[in-house]
């Protein structure tokens, strides 16, 4: 029996009921409470399941949610404040103040606008490969290189076998994905890794190394990244260019894009 509990004469046990947190469906009862506390306050879940919208004559408050995580923001820094109470009313919550990282996000303010970059996330990715001592990498990926796949390399037999051979799957698609939320705030290596993401089934040897190359070309300026301009022009400009049959394997022509809202870069590809 536990210190301090009064037995009254019964042969009684104390059992431990398992908290909420720790339960499969934690995740799921959590944020359907939480859903259900966001829409009795008034906000309309938007096509994102995760995004809540509220729109009054006041303005506009928008509430991101990840796990138990929480972003608040708005137009109107009244609006934001009364989210806040509000719903500290309904949960514990803990007020960590002016953004400044969010799911390996950094932000930076100054008067030309808001900095997002990764500089947190792409020194610890050089620090799990291995490559903060190498040489850095003029650009992202050799334009005069022509990668193929295994497949279409065993068709045409172009190499002697063992000139290329396969790679760590593993290692390559773990790579990639790791490249690829990389690219939310570096539209300057979009091209590269989309290229060499078309390889995760087989990937060989040149395909690592193309990979890593990318690696090497962030390590340049890993503090890099998008500035959403605090301009109030709400022009609309788009641009986009392509390579005709440029696609070695395909012979498809390779596009892209990219769209900007005033003077800060909203869409890429």
């Amino acid at each position: 029996m536990p210190q301090g509990f009064a037995s009254q004469g019964e042969n009684k046990v104390c059992r431990l009921v398992k908290s909420l947190y720790g339960l499969k469906q934690a995740p799921r009862q959590c944020n359907t409470k939480l859903s259900e506390a966001l829409v009795r306050f008034g906000f309309v879940q938007s096509y994102d399941p995760s995004l809540y919208v509220k729109k009054t004559t006041e303005g506009v408050t928008l509430v991101l949610v990840y796990v138990d995580d929480m972003l608040i923001t708005g137009d109107s820094l009244k609006l934001i404040e009364e989210t806040k109470v509000t719903l500290q009313q309904a949960f514990k919550m803990k007020n960590l103040g002016e953004l400044r990282f969010f799911l390996g996000i950094e932000f930076a303010r100054s008067n030309k606008g808001i900095l997002m970059y990764q500089r947190k996330y792409t020194l610890e990715l050089l620090s799990e490969l291995g490559l903060e001592a190498t040489k850095s990498a003029g650009t992202p990926i050799d334009y005069n290189l022509k990668l193929t796949s295994k497949q279409f390399g065993d068709h045409v037999k172009t190499m002697k076998p063992g000139d290329n051979p396969p790679t760590d799957q593993r290692a390559y698609q773990r790579l990639i994905g790791k490249l690829l939320y990389l690219t939310m705030t570096r539209p300057d290596i979009t091209f590269s890794v989309q290229t060499l993401s078309q390889f995760l089934q087989d990937p060989k040897k040149s395909h690592m190394e193309a990979a890593l190359r990318v690696v090497r070309y962030v390590k340049n300026q890993p503090v890099l990244g998008i500035l959403l301009s605090s301009s109030l022009e709400e022009k609309i400009s788009a641009y986009c260019d392509a390579d005709l049959a440029a696609c070695p394997q395909t012979r498809r022509s390779v596009t892209g894009y990219f769209v900007k809202l005033g003077d800060s870069l909203v869409s890429w590809k």
